[in-house]
């Protein structure tokens, strides 16, 4: 199935022999409303692991709220976007090429489990909340991958391979989950072309029409597929993406507020002022200073 190309991430492993990778919590301080990540997907599962505070992620367009102690499932090629809810955030996240539990042989794993996995035709839940032995194959393949111990590969596969069976027991999406899932990477396959071009043109005036123009869709057709791809209107998209923009700005502080508008295709200081607040819950200027 061709994918929404716009959001694709590289995913280089440090080992692509054993291609599984975790990266620890960030040493500095984030803060409530800070964007985690952007809009992306990648082929490899991924797994967030909540040590303490909270985030929401988006998966597709179904926002999971996370809070200390829970797994955050994201699926392989599901579109995924994070901002932090506390101010004292902190998470594991592990990728994973699930290609790391082929079988050689066709058997019983490999053609019920792994093999249908790999190809989205299982799909698990987005949310693990607070399931200790899910949480304790976590800590186990941080630990392993941490210390590269010998035969640390063994201890690794084998905490998969429990993961794994967890999820198929108990968090398998239903087929009414697994249908949605699909029939939002066909909408996200149309609209690629307009997401590549708000990416590179969010700085200017974005109308409907023109975009509608780009997906081959009428206006009505267009904004329909669009709420229903993203969630949002164009408008509180576009607006998504500008603030993204504006966050690292304000804190290098190499322009002032209003060069930051400006930049980030706004023509109104006060209309982003306004919309900063509202996505951040704080003003541009608290946002700079650290006043959080």
């Amino acid at each position: 199935m061709k994918k929404h190309a716009a959001f694709k991430e590289p995913m280089p492993m440090p080992n692509p022999s054993f291609p599984i990778k975790v990266h620890p919590p960030s040493g500095r301080k984030i803060v409530s409303g800070q964007t985690l990540f952007v809009p992306h997907w990648h082929e490899h599962m991924e797994f967030l692991f909540f040590v303490s505070g909270g985030a929401t992620i988006e998966c597709g367009s179904n926002p999971v709220v996370c809070r200390s102690g829970d797994l955050c499932v994201v699926n392989s090629n599901e579109l995924h976007y994070g901002f932090s809810t506390s101010d004292d955030l902190s998470y594991y996240a592990m990728i994973v090429d699930i290609s790391l539990l082929h079988s050689h042989a066709m058997d019983a794993v490999e053609t019920k489990f792994i093999t249908p996995i790999i190809r989205n035709r299982i799909l698990f839940q987005n949310l693990v909340s607070s399931d200790e032995e899910m949480n304790r194959c976590m800590r186990a393949i941080i630990d392993e991958l941490q210390q590269e111990e010998l035969g640390y590969e063994l201890s690794v596969k084998s905490h998969l391979y429990r993961m794994l069976s967890l999820l198929v027991r108990q968090y398998v999406a239903t087929t009414s989950e697994l249908d949605e899932y699909r029939h939002r990477l066909r909408e996200l396959e149309r609209l690629a072309p307009v997401f590549t071009y708000i990416d590179e043109r969010y700085k200017e005036k974005l109308t409907v029409q023109q975009l509608a123009d780009i997906a081959g869709l009428s206006r009505y057709h267009f904004s329909r597929l669009f709420k229903e791809a993203t969630d949002k209107s164009l408008i509180e998209y576009v607006n998504m993406i500008r603030i993204n923009k504006a966050e690292n700005m304000l804190r290098s502080k190499s322009m002032n507020i209003s060069e930051i508008a400006l930049e980030t295709g706004f023509s109104d200081i006060y209309y982003f002022s306004r919309t900063f607040k509202k996505l951040k819950k704080v003003s541009p200027t608290e946002w700079r200073n650290g006043d959080l």
